[in-house]
Order: C-alpha cells, then structure tokens, then sequence
C-alpha cells in the first residue's frame, strides 16, 4: 500500500513540480495588483483571473500527458483539458491533473496500435489528424461528463476543508502530513493536494493556509536545533549545517534522518505541525502561491501582504514546540546515543533506500537491473548530439559487435530522457539533472564517454543474465544509417595544416566556419564555448568535438560539420587535440559521422592516426568522416 501511494504521489508531483514557476508568477501578480495587494492596478489584475483558470491547468495538463507519452502526449492532455476548463467556473487543477494523464494514455495506446498499419510517406498525415481528432472527442467528454463530475467533487472537498476550518480542527491535518513528509510523500502531498485548494483559496481571498501546511520548516528546524544542543557524536556535529540547508535551501529531506534515527520524534514534528497550522489561522496568515521548495526565504517570498507577523510567527512557533519535544527525548537518550555513534549513518542508509524506493531508483547495495532485462540504455548530455551521441554509438557498435542486437542505445539530451529508459549514462558533472530527468533508471557516471567501463559493466551484467547472443556476420553488424546525407560535411569545410592556438580560439575557428557556411546562427558560437567551459569535449585519441550547450540548440539552422586539422596540436588540458570536428546537429543528421567516430576511436591504429594528423590532402580526411 505504501508503494502504490508513494507512486501515485510521485505521479502527482511530476505534473505540478516543473510548472512551479508559473505558479509563482501567478503567486506575485496577484500579491501585487489585486485590490488588497500592494500596488492595486486593476488593468494587470486581469491577468490574474485568466491565469488561474487557464494557463495552469493548462501547463499541468500538459505535463501530465507529457509524463505518460512525451510531447505527443503532452499535446492531447494539453487538447483535453482545455475541455473540462470551458465546462467549469472555477480552476481545474484537480480537473488537469485527471484529464493530461489521460490524453497521454490515449494517444499512446493509439499509436501502439497504428504502428504497424501506417502505410509508407502517411506517417505525419496520420499522426497529426489522430492527435487533433482524439484530442477533441476527449474534450468532448471532458466538458460533458469529467468537468461536472470533478467540480461536484471539487465543491465537495471545498465544503469538508471549510467544515474543518469552521470547527477549529485543520491543526489536526498534521498528525497525517508530518509522518507522511518523513516517508518521502512530501512534494505529492505539498503539490498534489494543498496546491490545488491553496489556489482556489488564494484566488477568492488573496492568499491560503494551505501553502504553508507542508512548506513550514519549523516542525524540522526544531529538530535540527535539538540535535544541535543536546545530541551526541556524529549527530550533533552535522545538526547545525543541516540547519542551514533545511532552513534557507529548503532541502526538508535533510532532517528526515535525524527522525529516522530516533522515531520517537516524529511525536515532536506532529506537535511542531499541529502548533504551526494553528498559529497560521489564528493570525490570519497565509501565502499567495506555493513556496517551492520549502525554504524560510521562499515563504517570505510568497507571503501575503498583511501576513508576515503571521507567518513568521508559525514558522517560530512551530519550531519552538518541536524543539522543546525533541530536546526532551533527546537527552533522554543522550548516554545510550554516545555508544552508537554511527546511528545516523545507518538511518541515512535507510533514508537513501526509502527514497529510492520512493522513486524507482536503484541505490549502492541494491539489486542492479538483471542483465536478461536490460533492453534500453539511454545516453545523456546538456545538448543530446555531440558527447553523448558519441558515447552511444561506441557502446552500440560494441554490443552489436558481440551480439547483443536486442538492445537499444540512443542518446538524448537531459530533459528528454524516454520514461521507459533502463540504464542512463551521464557526466558525472550532470548526475544530478540526469537523476531528477529519469529517476526510474539506473544510473551511470562517467568522466568521459568514450574512454570509459560502461561496456565492461554491461558486458557482465550481460553474461550473469544468461543473455543469449544473437551471432550475424559482420556485414549485418553495421550502423544503420552510416552514409551521410549530402551537405553535411562539405569538402570545403575539411581544413588541414593549421597553425596551433588556444583551445577557446579553435573552437571559436570551427564555429565560425560553421555559421560562415549557413550551419547555425552567430549566437551558437559563444554556447559551444560555454559547452567547454561546463565539460571538455576532448574524447581521447587527439579527437575533439566541440558543440553548442542545449541552450543555444535554437540556433542551428540545418546539421553540419566542420573537421579542423592541427598538426602540432591544440591544448585541451592536459591532452592534445589534433583534430578538432565542430559539430552542429538538428535531428539525426550528424549521427553517421559520430558513428565513424566511434569506429576511428575505437579501431584506428596509432599509425593510421598518426596520419590523419599530419595529411596534407584534405581528401583523406573528408573520406575518413565521410565513409568510416
């Protein structure tokens, strides 16, 4: 039961947490205009009413298709709806968070079914006209029947909040939301439950109590405080830098293990919570959109004009009463606690394990995925062309070569990262925006993605399935699609003979060369030196291949690629880098060449490169790239 709960509220966070900056910007035009804010205007107060109605439910839905099936989904879900917003007065985010989903499973069980029929050059024919047509007949349905159903349900949750509120019990909600944070439901519960009623609230009065239920750090600081005065050992010595992140960055999972540690205080966090909430509706406090995350500043932030005594008088107060609880079986325990100084760790083990498990994660210590299972690895850089696309290719031409044909390995840039992907290889500089794109994957960091173990892991994780290997001739083991199309690397833009220079000034050569021959516009350059500065793009060899960051993806008109010859050398660190190949990719285009780059950094012998660094016939270069 817990896992059920712990995915649906992981589902539900995925659909609110990426749009939490439009709640914001709502959050500060309604602080700031509506006739009780702090500048009233009533001309930009309009924004507000279109806003909640609209654009929210809107991006949520969106999102929540977009979980289930990607773009495509997020298109349906956005389509339907639109459809339970027309058929309701008020704002449909429970409405949203129904119908995205369901638009997503829709078009997705659709195309499943299609795939296989779609006759040759109607593919885009089929696939629009299927997204706009069930798209509508879903907005049909979600005017017609979800809209009032939800808003019978909407009223009704609405009617039994105020009953609560009206009988003085909403403090009580505490008792659920306290233990309920420490098992990791906090953003499901913050963000799939109080923020739609926050909003409906805010929207009618200005400002919620239930924004800051969840978000209060107090019942937390108290802990840490505690912790702080009266702990022993390792506990006592991490509780003050603890107190920082949880109080100003708002990282409320940092205290959970101090909790953990000793679950009799979840008594002091509950009592923390119940005091808070309390103070909140007796002063009238409340914030004007969520606070995310959780942070002392956030609050602030988000406070409602008139509401500050009130807030920070809840954050304190609930603080106060978690301290004083926790100081208590604290030093109860203080003598029994200096003999087990490594308690903390162990609850911090245990907390990485509830949390992964919260998230589909496999941590150190657990089950890997079984190499019999192993059907998707996805290879993940900021742009999704250059890096890791290289990465992916040396590691499929490697599969493919031993016969493991069954396995898919692609590359993707971080934020479209397949749902549905195993196994994520990443920098170990992006680790942290490759978990949060993919937290159901097992994940793999590595310091460069060709000179690298990921094959070794795989190719034993492999074997100890029992995998069986599909053996083909060699021939049939090629990469698909290994021609180039035509005009991506031009004969002209193959440059040998060049005098050494900085690393910065070679890349800025290739990109110029690049926008000179129409590849991409002018602003593309300065993102392929911010890509170096963020990771080098030297892949061993004397290779490098330089390339924009995803921010600067925009401006690449069409694929190109620009191979630089420096004999003497370019410096990239501590390597040196003989060829420098600039790289601009829209779509796949490009994936030929980095595919014959895998081979030339794979298979080359010293000799062969030996000569490709010093040729003076461009033509032997350009065939190189061109015909792997």
């Amino acid at each position: 039961m817990q896992e059920v709960m712990q995915k649906f509220g992981r589902f539900l966070s995925a659909m609110v947490m990426p749009n939490i900056g439009a709640f914001i910007a709502w959050g500060f035009i309604t602080a700031l205009f509506i006739p009780a804010g702090w500048i009233p205007n009533e001309g930009l107060a309009e924004l507000v009413g279109p806003m909640a109605k609209w654009l929210l439910p809107l991006l949520i839905g969106f999102t929540g298709g977009e979980v289930v099936y990607g773009h495509r989904g997020g298109v349906v879900g956005a389509i339907a709806t639109a459809g339970i917003i027309v058929g309701t007065d008020i704002p449909m985010f429970m409405g949203a968070m129904i119908m995205g989903p369901i638009g997503g499973v829709v078009i997705k069980k659709f195309d499943e079914a299609a795939q296989d029929h779609i006759p040759g050059g109607f593919e885009m024919l089929v696939n629009n006209f299927s997204a706009g047509i069930l798209g509508g007949i879903l907005a049909c349905a979600a005017y017609s029947f979800v809209g009032p159903i939800v808003s019978s349900i909407t009223d009704g949750l609405a009617s039994a909040v105020g009953a609560i509120v009206s009988a003085g019990l909403l403090p009580l909600v505490s008792i659920l939301v306290e233990p309920a944070k420490i098992l990791f439901l906090n953003n499901a519960i913050n963000h799939g439950v109080f923020t739609p009623l926050g909003m409906q609230q805010a929207q009618e009065v200005g400002k919620s109590v239930f924004f800051m239920i969840e978000s209060n750090p107090g019942p937390g600081l108290g802990v840490l405080l505690a912790y702080s005065l009266f702990g022993v050992g390792n506990a006592k010595g991490s509780a003050p830098g603890a107190v920082i992140i949880h109080f100003f960055g708002g990282i409320h999972e940092i205290y959970f293990p101090y909790v953990l540690m000793k679950p009799t205080l979840i008594l002091a966090v509950m009592a923390g919570g119940i005091t808070g909430v309390f103070t909140l509706t007796l002063l009238n406090g409340g914030l004007v959109a969520p606070a995310a995350p959780g942070s002392f500043i956030a609050i602030m932030a988000m406070t409602a004009p008139g509401a500050y005594f009130a807030n920070i008088a809840a954050v304190a107060a609930a603080a106060a009463v978690s301290f004083a609880v926790s100081s208590v079986f604290i030093k109860a325990t203080a003598t029994a606690d200096a003999q087990k100084e490594d308690a903390l760790e162990a609850a911090q083990a245990n907390m990485k394990s509830m949390k992964a498990a919260s998230k589909g994660q496999a941590v150190e210590g657990e089950k890997q995925v079984a190499g019999k299972d192993i059907k998707f690895i996805a290879y993940a850089c900021d742009a999704g062309m250059g890096s890791s696309a290289l990465g992916a290719a040396a590691l499929r031409k490697k599969l493919h070569k031993d016969g493991y044909k069954n396995i898919t390995v692609k590359n993707f840039a971080i934020g479209n990262i397949p749902k549905d992907a195993q196994i994520v290889v990443s920098h170990e500089k992006l680790a942290e925006r490759a978990r949060a794109d993919s937290p159901q994957a097992e994940h793999i960091w590595v310091k460069d993605f060709t000179n690298n173990n990921v094959y070794d892991v795989i190719s034993e994780r492999l074997k100890g399935g029992g995998v069986e290997v599909a053996h083909t001739p060699e021939s049939d083991s090629e990469e698909s699609g290994s021609t180039l199309k035509e005009g991506v690397l031009l004969r002209e833009n193959v440059k040998v003979g060049l005098k050494s220079v900085s690393k910065e000034d070679a890349i800025k050569a290739a990109g110029q060369l690049l926008f000179k021959s129409g590849y991409v516009g002018k602003e593309y350059i300065e993102g392929m030196l911010a890509r170096e500065r963020d990771i080098s793009t030297y892949i061993g060899k004397g290779i490098a291949i330089p390339h924009g960051e995803n921010a600067v993806k925009q401006f690449v008109n069409k694929t190109g690629i620009v191979v630089m010859q420096y004999p003497q050398g370019v410096q990239f660190g501590d390597e040196k880098a003989h060829l420098i190949v600039g790289i601009a990719g829209k779509g796949d285009d490009h994936l030929a060449i980095i595919a014959n780059l895998a081979t030339i950094t794979m298979e080359y012998s010293e000799e062969d490169l030996q000569k490709a660094y010093t040729t003076k016939d461009p033509q032997i270069l350009f065939d190189m790239f061109t015909k792997g």
